[in-house]
């Protein structure tokens, strides 16, 4: 396995391997790897000839500056596991590299950034489009993997490479949970024994929601779901919404494909999880 950190070596690298005809599997992430992480570049080696994985915490998508000095950095013990998951390249860039000057470009994504993560981490989603578009440049993929734990990022990057024209197929994968139900997640590792215990209440509130759909209006399941967060955690939304254009519906015949989504902190962490409704 090979370790980049410079964008032109890659650019290279990556050109030459193409004309060869080679395939390019691409997972970018942040680091602090799990099994969702490695689920994705197993599809990767799967379905492509070659599979990079990019290792960036990108500054410019935590609207939380304390939130970023917190998110775990483990290179080392990440490298190892995508050597052992059969990742070809990791692409390692320093913030520099990435960002000699200042980003400043600005996309708009309409109502998609508007709800949800989108109100409550006003600036986010542009941070994060800049940093995907920039690394869809370096590494050119013909296959991009993400997970659908970040089911509203997913759907801003879709409309991102539809915006800009990228020839790049975006694949969601299924969300890997732990035994209990609780999404894997990097912010996993910052909870005490205490909360790890309470932090699978954000599942089962989901999945209550999934079980009682017939019985239930979206905005009373809310409600319910809200009341039974909220004696452990600090919600910051619990929304069923058309799970394409992301809006808040308010009756089941608003849409043929509802999903829950909701993110809340459990102490200092904060959780986000979804469910498709179907």
């Amino acid at each position: 396995m090979l370790v980049f950190e410079r964008k032109n070596e890659l650019v290279a690298f990556v050109r030459n391997a193409k004309d060869q005809g080679k395939t390019i599997g691409f997972v970018p992430t942040m680091g602090a790897l799990h099994a969702g992480h490695l689920s994705l570049v197993k599809i990767s080696v799967e379905q492509c000839d070659m599979t990079i994985a990019s290792i960036f915490v990108n500054p410019i998508q935590f609207n939380n500056p304390k939130d970023l000095e917190k998110y775990p950095r483990t290179f080392d013990a990440d490298s190892k596991m995508l050597e052992e998951a059969g990742c070809d390249i990791i692409f390692h860039p320093s913030i520099e590299e990435m960002y000699p000057t200042e980003a400043v470009e600005k996309f708009d994504f309409g109502q998609l950034e508007t709800v949800m993560e989108g109100a409550f981490r006003p600036g986010h989603f542009n941070g994060v489009a800049v940093v995907v578009k920039r690394l869809f440049e370096i590494v050119n993929p013909d296959k991009a993997y993400f997970g659908k734990k970040d089911f509203q990022q997913l759907a801003i990057v879709k409309a991102l490479v539809k915006q800009i024209q990228f020839p790049v197929e975006i694949i969601g994968m299924e969300t890997v949970r732990e035994p209990d139900g609780l999404a894997m997640s990097s912010r996993n590792i910052r909870l005490s024994p205490d909360e790890r215990i309470k932090a699978v209440e954000i599942s089962k509130v989901l999945k209550f929601i999934l079980e009682n759909k017939s019985q239930y209006s979206p905005l009373l399941l809310e409600a319910q779901a809200i009341d039974r967060l909220s004696k452990n955690f600090k919600v910051e939304y619990i929304q069923i919404v058309d799970g394409d254009s992301l809006q808040p519906i308010s009756s089941w015949n608003q849409t043929d494909y509802p999903v829950v989504c909701a993110a809340a902190f459990l102490g200092e962490v904060r959780l986000i999880d979804n469910l498709e409704l179907e």
